[in-house]
């Protein structure tokens, strides 16, 4: 029983949760349908499951992670890899999700918990918003490769079309199989009509009445390029030389783009619960396609060349640290860690949801998934090599060299290739689908929970105004510059920030809010089955000191070896300005807001860190009955819920409702809007049950 003022002024007993019930708010739980009525719930656990795995398994998986595996010793890049998901990838996908879940909020609102840290979120959204304009452009890139496979032969077959060059390399061995050479100039002509000495030249002699070929070599051999390459950059991309040409919005990328714009709009046009069915495909078709993809690369000759080269291992490549940041940065963009989109998908989790076992099944099916991929696309590899004489090592390629230029290659050397180019780039659609859904959602959450009031009923139109700004920002990407803008908004937006989110919400969950505390809010919601288990003590020790010096190694080793990014060679100094501020506008919320938090509190400097860096009164649960119960676990188990257990009315308030939050006479309390202990309760009576018993810093053990 709580003590509480009374309008004498006295100690009486506080005023159980019923008699409270018509001034507070209580957002009770509706069983058949969504718990929280005001945000809403996924339809079901299956919706939030395929959600999670559509948004960690992306493009990266299938364009980057076989690369690096053969790039840092093949099957040997899996123990670094495994290592790197035990010691980063788990602790932080728990970590997020059991964190969205447990306060139902968005990434900003979520930093009730530790409001100096609020900028964190800030910075997520920001990022979030950078990388919704370009992913969306590579999602374009599918779209237009998708319809232009709808044709008898692939338009990137062949060196005949408009925008092929000379050094198309199919050139050569149609001029040599016509009977001709090529000269220096890039020619084809026919032997007869070249003079003995002009033969010489090229070491070609006559021959009983024939011609020796065999010392003739293709003078443009050094610059040659695929044909598949040359419609990448020349019909697709209209790509410029440098970053400082620019001639134009290339239109047909412009119409696919805004494509992908009403897709992404319709398919989140009634949130989670459009997007949450949507899933059901795109999260599963992927999986379908790469069976089949797989299956079909088992019967291609050279496909076994390819396998080997992806899976032999160099244990030698183990010793280098490189390959070790490598397996640390593939864990963590591939599981789409502290970039706020997982907090906001498990916000939407009914209260009890097994957070434990989805985070699991989640991150290890990811992992998997990027196993599996790599087999997949190596044995296409492999069977390209064959086809073309060369080594695996000389055809594979990463990100959009392995998307667009050498599996289109490979799929046009197959048996009914306008089959297998749909299904591949159908499956790049739905897996890039998925991960902008989340991202979309994300920035869209964050922004309607920050202004409940005014933008809840209205999402429909945030989502749609989201869309439109992002398609015009996004028109800078379909240019004739627009690939050097997706490579500086990757490189600069969506790198070094994430790495820096991640090590400040370990600080901030494990070392200011405190680890225990958040034990127990995990324990909330799943229960002592799982935490008091023996190998659960795991996360703490991960969340505590393992993870984050884990990602301050990989920040320094980033910063001690950082080369400016290229594409087409360096940036000018203009674009890696822009590039610069980009970074630092994911960055700079963070002691922004941590200098307004600690300024805008009252009390002396030490007063000050305390209130910023304890939770405030709204942190919790949202849903009443489980703020009561997070109250009794938390008290039960030595700890405080931490912000306050009954929620203040926030309707049919009365213009002369004290700031308190309760309809009891102003002057019986002595009322602080930001006292020391960090909460709206009275001085001289804190609520036992709110806040914590020591009002100062815990330690993460606290």
């Amino acid at each position: 029983m709580t003590a509480y003022a009374s309008s004498t002024g006295d100690l009486t007993a506080a005023p159980s949760a019923s008699e409270f019930k018509s001034e507070v708010e209580l957002l009770d739980a509706d069983d058949d349908g969504d718990e929280n009525k005001e945000r809403g719930n996924w339809g079901s656990k299956m919706d939030f499951v395929l959600s999670c795995l559509g948004y960690a398994v992306g493009l990266g998986n299938v364009w980057r992670f076989p690369y690096l595996a053969y790039r840092n010793g093949g099957g040997a890049f899996l123990v670094p890899y495994v290592i790197m998901l035990a010691f980063a990838g788990l602790p932080l996908f728990l970590l997020e999700v059991a964190f969205g879940q447990y306060c139902s909020s968005g990434p900003i609102t979520c930093w009730r918990s530790v409001p100096i840290m609020r900028g964190i979120g800030y910075g997520q959204i920001f990022v979030g918003a950078y990388v919704a304009i370009y992913y969306n452009v590579i999602i374009t890139y599918t779209i237009y490769y998708f319809f232009a496979s709808f044709a008898r032969v692939l338009p990137w077959v062949g060196c005949h079309h408009d925008f092929n060059t000379l050094y198309c390399s199919d050139l050569y061995q149609v001029c040599v199989d016509a009977g001709g050479i090529v000269t220096f100039n890039g020619t084809c002509v026919q032997l007869s009509s070249l003079s003995n000495s002009e033969l010489g030249a090229y070491n070609i002699t006559k021959n009983f009445g024939g011609y020796n070929t065999t010392g003739y070599s293709d003078p443009l051999e050094k610059d040659r390029v695929s044909a598949s390459e040359e419609y990448w950059k020349y019909s697709v991309l209209h790509e410029s030389p440098n970053m400082n040409e620019q001639n134009g919005v290339v239109w047909g990328l412009a119409l696919s783009l805004l494509a992908a714009w009403i897709l992404i709009f319709f398919c989140l046009i009634k949130g989670i619960k459009s997007s949450g069915k949507v899933v059901y495909f795109t999260a599963t078709f992927p999986y379908l396609v790469l069976v089949i993809l797989l299956i079909r690369g088992l019967t291609l000759p050279g496909y076994e060349k390819g396998i080997k080269f992806f899976v032999t291992p160099d244990f030698k490549q183990i010793g280098n640290a490189q390959v070790w940041l490598d397996a640390a940065v593939q864990i963590f963009y591939s599981l789409s860690a502290a970039s706020g989109g997982l907090v906001t998908l498990s916000s939407y989790n009914k209260f009890k949801n097994d957070c434990y076992f989805d985070s699991l099944f989640v991150a290890v099916a990811n992992c998997c998934t990027s196993v599996f991929a790599g087999f997949v696309i190596f044995s296409i590899i492999g069977f390209m090599a064959h086809e073309l004489g060369k080594e695996v090592d000389e055809v594979v390629d990463a990100g959009f060299g392995l998307a667009f230029i050498a599996y289109p290659a490979a799929v046009a050397r197959m048996p009914v290739p306008t089959i297998w180019s749909l299904l591949f780039f159908f499956m790049l659609l739905t897996l890039g689908l998925d991960s902008q859904f989340t991202i979309m959602e994300n920035v869209v959450t964050a922004i309607v929970d920050e202004f409940p009031d005014q933008l809840r009923k209205r999402k429909v139109w945030v989502m749609l105004t989201a869309s439109v700004i992002g398609y015009i920002l996004g028109l800078t990407c379909v240019t004739t510059t627009g690939p050097y803008w997706v490579a500086l908004l990757d490189s600069y937006g969506a790198g070094f920030p994430y790495l820096v989110y991640a090590l400040m919400e370990t600080v901030a969950i494990a070392w200011l809010y405190g680890v225990k505390r958040f034990v127990n809010d995990v324990r909330v919601m799943i229960g002592d089955k799982y935490v008091n288990h023996p190998t659960f003590f795991w996360w703490p020790i991960c969340w505590c000191a393992l993870t984050p010096a884990l990602m301050t190694f990989v920040l320094m080793f980033n910063f001690i070896n950082w080369s400016e990014p290229e594409y087409n060679g360096p940036f000018p100094p203009w674009a890696r300005g822009i590039g610069w501020m980009v970074t630092l506008s994911g960055i700079i919320w963070i002691p922004l807001n941590a200098i307004w938090e600690v300024y805008s509190a009252p009390g002396n400097i030490i007063d000050r860190l305390r209130v910023a860096a304890n939770p405030s009164e709204l942190w919790g649960p949202a849903l009443q009955r489980f703020r009561n119960e997070a109250a009794e676990v938390h008290k039960l188990n030595g700890t405080t819920m931490g912000g306050r257990v009954l929620l203040p009315s926030t309707k049919n308030q009365p213009a002369s409702r004290p700031p308190n939050g309760f309809n009891v006479p102003e002057k019986s309390v002595k009322y602080n809007p930001r006292p020391s202990n960090g909460f709206n309760v009275p001085q001289d009576n804190p609520y036992p049950d709110n806040g914590r018993t020591n009002p100062g810093f815990d330690s993460p053990m606290a």
